[in-house]
């Protein structure tokens, strides 16, 4: 196991305690060291003539005071180390993420606005860190699906077959054999396909036909997934193949999921800049279990 720590962020917030619980539960499981962190904002706009007083520790942080609080009485717990930052949580969070194996945070926290599901420090996190992020949602939030769900632990992953990437899976078999849980593999197609023909001026049927397009869709993923199943013959894999818009059957996969893994946008030479990914993006706002952002091969940043 990885002595790198698992990151709880915390802010006071009752959604901060639901995502603390699962970074607990994530520390245990990987026998790594937890390490609850509260990001103070902190001089950021003070006067220039005005002197910050000194920066805050754990002691002084009432944060951390009331979590230290929530987490007695545990008899199981993790090696666990409490730090008070002080700046903004949306550039601090993600630095930590270069000296954590996991970084864990609810779905949104003080000041937000209602109707907001992530905020913006949650989608600055998952975007910028250097380790996998972990965005818990507030309990209760639902999914319109009404498709039966084979009983038992899941986790789900997103596959894009043209342009398959490996930390992703890796991630998600790993998690899934850490927790004994089947993984759903999620790999859409877009149906149905039509092309514009200039001479015409009309968009034309496709050429192929939508059994064809699905059967060399679960062609390619069976084959991305083979090295990953040989790495992990106790991990039951199972793709889901279908038509449409992929963070649709996402959002609808994660109902009673134990988490859903998707990756974060690949950089790209005219587009440098980290980017979340429309598919991530919509799964972030939207899916009722935990979500996993998990950066790209770096090979392939």
């Amino acid at each position: 196991m990885s002595t790198l720590p698992v990151i709880a962020a915390v802010d006071g917030s009752d959604d901060s305690l639901v995502a603390l619980d699962w970074a607990f539960d994530a520390a245990l499981v990987r026998e790594a060291p937890l390490r609850v962190v509260h990001v103070q904002q902190y001089a950021a706009w003070a006067k220039p003539d005005v002197l910050p007083a000194g920066r805050p520790v754990p002691e002084d942080d009432p944060v951390l005071d009331r979590v230290r609080r929530y987490m007695d009485g545990r008899v199981e717990r993790p090696e666990t180390e409490y730090a008070a930052l002080a700046g903004s949580a949306a550039m601090e969070l993600p630095e930590l993420g270069t000296a954590a194996q996991l970084l864990v945070l609810g779905s949104r926290g003080r000041g937000g606005f209602a109707s907001l599901l992530l905020g913006s420090t949650g989608m600055a996190v998952a975007r910028d860190a250097g380790c996998p992020v972990v965005v818990v949602p507030k309990p209760g939030r639902e999914v319109r699906d009404e498709r039966p769900i084979e009983p038992g632990l899941r986790v789900v992953v997103g596959l894009q077959v043209d342009t398959p990437d490996d930390a992703t899976l890796s991630f998600a078999f790993a998690e899934a054999a850490l927790r004994g849980a089947r993984l759903q593999v999620v790999a859409a197609y877009a149906w149905p396909l039509h092309a514009w023909t200039a001479a015409t001026a009309q968009i034309v049927p496709p050429s192929h036909d939508q059994e064809a397009v699905e059967a060399e869709t679960r062609t390619l993923a069976e084959g991305i997934l083979a090295p990953h199943r040989e790495r992990h013959p106790d991990v039951r894999a199972d793709p889901y193949v279908a038509p449409g818009d992929a963070a649709g059957h996402l959002v609808a996969a994660s109902r009673d999921a134990h988490l859903v893994v998707v990756g974060r946008h690949r950089r790209r030479l005219l587009a440098p800049a980290r980017m979340m990914g429309s598919v991530t993006h919509a799964v972030l706002l939207h899916a009722a279990s935990p979500v996993a952002v998990v950066p790209a091969t770096p090979l392939q940043e």
